[in-house]
């Protein structure tokens, strides 16, 4: 995996955004991303494109855009099971304060293990 060069707020404002979404079982897509933590398309999506690349997360074009049929189909991303260590460690270090208030029933041990499913219902 690749190391991050530099840690920026919108990188960690996107991470947040994916724990949260993987806690509740679901995947994130860009729109919703940049809706949540206010930043612009090429930010965001500068930051999913990198934490793809390093294997944090892993995309997945759904069938059909369904709440908008005529719409292209959206890509739903999901942190992987190293990201969300990594994700984890970075948040603390970064954010402490913040990350404390994140949605971690069981903790981060049991996220990663697998009590908390990535990319699909506890």
């Amino acid at each position: 995996m690749d190391k991050l060069r530099r840690v920026t707020e919108p990188l960690l404002d996107v991470l947040e955004v994916l724990v949260e979404a993987t806690c509740e079982g679901r995947g994130v897509h860009g729109y919703e991303i940049m809706h949540v933590t206010k930043r612009l398309g090429p930010t965001v999506y500068g930051v999913l494109d990198k934490l793809e690349d390093m294997k944090w997360i892993t995309g997945q074009f759904e069938d059909r855009n369904l709440d908008n049929p005529g719409k292209p189909a959206r890509r739903f991303y999901r942190l992987t099971g190293e990201g969300a260590l990594d994700a984890e460690q970075l948040l603390h270090a970064r954010r402490p304060v913040r990350s404390a208030a994140l949605p971690r029933k069981l903790g981060w041990v049991q996220l990663v293990i697998g009590v908390c499913k990535l990319g699909g219902a506890r």
